[in-house]
Formats: structure tokens, C-alpha cells, sequence
């Protein structure tokens, strides 16, 4: 992504005071999901439709150097916004685990991958089980390996 490319803060408070500490810190503060404990990432995305950069705290999921971006948006009817702008612009994505950000490849699981997936997923953050169990959509999981 271009050091130009604007960037619009989360509209959620929460979402935007962590994503900011999370830099500052080069991933030392704020890396947990609230009081949980749990380990996140920063995810950052260009807006499918506007075009801007947009970053989002997601669940830390990874296996041999590969991230889950999990897109659960806590078991809601509709896939989050984020799901849409790796949609839109695959080759734009990025993670932050720890001090810098790097380039990712995309590339959403189904069947065997799926699942062996979801499982690390779950065993992350076991409140996925839950989302799915409570929404009629098939919760999407992409894969990001460092490019």
C-alpha cells in the first residue's frame, strides 16, 4: 500500500484507540482482545468501495508462518465490512504480529482446508463455535501467507 493512501479510522472507538496503541507499540500494548487475554493482529484492508485503508483487530490464528482471518463478525446475519475489501482488493492486504507490518496473499479455505482451519480457529478463540452455531451463513475463513 502507498505511504499516500488515506486512511480512515475504525468508526468504533474501541477498534480505533486499539489499533493505534497496537502501532504505537509495535504490537507490545493492546495486543490482546480486551480482557481476554488473547492474542490479535492487525489486519489492514483498502476500502472495497472507498478506496481508503482501513484496519481491523482480528484474532490471532496462526499455523507455520499462515494467518486465519477469521470473518465471524460474532456470528451476525452479514459478513463484516472487511470481508468485502479483501474481496476487492486481494493483493492489498496486510498483518501486523508484533513491531511491522508485512504483505500478505489472500486465499479463502473450503472443504478439508476449511475445516482443518476452522478447528486451529476455534481452538484460538473458542467463541467462534458459538458464532457459527448462531448464524445461517457459513463463516468465511481466508488464509494470509507472507508474500
Amino acid at each position: 500500500m502507498s505511504e499516500s493512501s488515506e486512511y480512515a479510522p475504525s468508526p468504533w472507538e474501541w477498534v480505533r484507540d486499539q489499533v493505534e496503541e497496537y502501532e504505537a507499540s509495535g504490537g507490545t500494548r493492546a495486543n490482546t482482545l480486551r480482557d481476554t487475554g488473547l492474542p490479535i493482529i492487525v489486519v489492514t484492508t483498502r476500502g472495497a468501495r472507498s478506496g481508503v485503508i482501513r484496519k481491523t483487530p482480528l484474532m490471532r490464528v496462526e499455523h507455520e508462518g499462515e494467518y486465519a482471518l477469521v470473518a465471524s463478525m460474532g456470528g451476525a446475519p452479514k459478513h463484516p465490512v472487511w470481508y468485502f475489501n479483501l474481496l476487492a482488493h486481494p493483493d492489498d492486504v496486510w498483518v501486523q504480529d508484533g513491531p511491522s507490518p508485512f504483505a500478505v496473499s489472500i486465499r479463502e479455505v473450503t472443504g478439508a482446508d476449511k475445516a482443518l482451519w476452522w478447528e486451529r480457529s476455534v481452538v484460538a478463540y473458542p467463541p467462534y463455535a458459538e458464532y457459527q452455531a448462531k448464524t445461517e451463513r457459513q463463516i468465511p475463513v481466508f488464509i494470509a501467507s507472507r508474500r
